[in-house]
């Protein structure tokens, strides 16, 4: 099971992560973002909101201000 430990906004749609295996990643978004549907993503679509990313130690992810996460299973397989 893998689960984030440390991110941060890195350009554009892209966020650098480090996840519990020491494994480390810069992650492009930007068709993950701009194909989601769902509305909680909507506004992740503007580069200034997406810049908002944190990384959230109760929930092992990164997430935004609306609540929208990603699971980190997901991001480990991108």
């Amino acid at each position: 099971m893998f689960w984030v430990v440390d991110a941060k906004y890195v350009k554009d749609y892209q966020v650098w992560i480090r996840f519990n295996d020491n494994t480390e990643k810069i992650i492009d978004l930007k068709d993950k973002v701009l194909s989601d549907q769902r509305k909680i993503f909507l506004p992740l679509r503007n580069p200034d909101y997406f810049k908002k990313v944190i990384f959230n130690p109760e929930s092992d992810t990164i997430e935004w201000p609306n609540g929208a996460d990603i699971a980190p299973e997901t991001l480990y397989q991108m």
